[in-house]
């Protein structure tokens, strides 16, 4: 029977599509008061990827939320997703999973064969992590929504932030684009199976073995060669730009720009197709329209790479920003990892536009 329903027909907006627009958080955390307790050492003032709170001189927490809609109809790689997904905050801040809480949305009179089966997704991707499961809360809900709540450790003194970006660096990226304008295809019975099978593998594929490998490349380099690491989520990859590109200016980490290599990226087969078929996300728009006015186009980029720069990404790749004398230290660790990145371009002393695309 769970194999006979549609999990993406059942939702407005998939996976990462469906967060709020950006301009509209943006907005309500700018509002809220700035944190005062002293063992907070990254909270939500820039945005991070999750937050850390001090325990002791050795020792911190980082933990992180996240829960979406399916974004594919299998209910087992559904589970699996959401796990790898909500996982992927800790890796990027350099952490390491120790336990998680589900957090499940699910309609009253929905079949529990389905419910059962995206819950055993996610515990086989949170056991490849070593993390446990200990617990977590359920509603009801007219969408079907699944995540988790992840607690980490992590040593304070080597904490990866989505900020300290600095001129000079080279920026790195380790995953495919495309999955917003799949998944969209995907709800419109318009995605190849070529198209559904690589993306479903980009997005189950966890983001520790990025993590080991730059961990790998600061015990060779020197500690502080990675100046800003993210992981690209519904927000895109322009947008995580954006936010790394900001900076922390109240705490000393000054705004950069950022020159990007449209070519440069690997896209998910299927994913060019897929803008110029019109397979668009509400997400890519509302990325657009959030921080179109940060970004310069040359005039040489095509309308669909533009386009799938905004797309909204489910447990998408980390986005590093690192000195240049570690580059080639850090694409050989990552290829041994078993990682395919690139080297998407370089950061650039704060110029109007914020970022530029070539």
């Amino acid at each position: 029977m769970a194999a006979s329903v549609k999990l993406t027909s059942m939702a407005k907006a998939a996976g990462c599509a469906a967060k709020m627009a950006p301009g509209t958080l943006d907005a309500v955390l700018r509002r809220l008061p700035p944190q005062t307790d002293p063992n907070v050492l990254v909270g939500f003032s820039t945005n991070d990827d999750a937050g850390i709170y001090l325990l002791g001189e050795s020792l911190a927490l980082v933990q992180t939320v996240d829960f979406f809609t399916p974004i594919v109809d299998d209910p087992f790689t559904f589970g699996q997703i959401a796990a790898a997904n909500a996982l992927s905050d800790i890796y990027a801040m350099g952490g390491r999973p120790i336990s998680a809480l589900s957090i499940v949305g699910f309609p009253e009179k929905g079949d529990t064969e389905i419910l059962e089966q995206i819950m055993r997704g996610g515990l086989s991707k949170m056991a490849e992590a070593k993390c446990s499961v200990i617990g977590g809360h359920s509603l009801r809900n007219e969408d079907i929504q699944f995540g988790y709540a992840v607690t980490g450790v992590i040593d304070p003194r080597r904490v990866w932030r989505n900020v300290g970006a600095e001129a000079g660096d080279a920026l790195l990226f380790t995953k495919p684009l495309g999955t917003g304008v799949i998944s969209t295809a995907v709800k419109r019975e318009r995605a190849s199976m070529e198209s559904l099978r690589a993306s479903i593998a980009s997005m189950t594929q966890l983001n520790d073995l990025p993590s080991d490998a730059l961990r790998e490349v600061e015990s060779k380099a020197g500690q502080g060669c990675i100046h800003a690491v993210t992981d690209v989520t519904g927000f895109s990859l322009l947008g995580h730009a954006r936010e790394m590109a900001l900076g922390d200016p109240a705490n000393g980490i000054a705004p950069v720009s950022f020159e990007i290599h449209h070519d440069a990226f690997t896209l998910l087969p299927g994913a060019l197709d897929a803008v110029r078929d019109g397979m668009i996300p509400g997400g890519l728009k509302n990325n657009r329209d959030f921080i179109g006015d940060c970004v310069a186009f040359a005039d040489s980029v095509p309308e669909e790479n533009r386009a799938l720069l905004f797309d909204p990404q489910t447990s998408g790749g980390l986005l590093i920003a690192l000195a240049p004398d570690a580059v080639e230290s850090a694409l050989k660790s990552l290829q041994q990892h078993g990682v395919k990145a690139a080297r998407i371009g370089r950061v650039l002393p704060k110029t109007s536009p914020m970022l530029s695309v070539i």
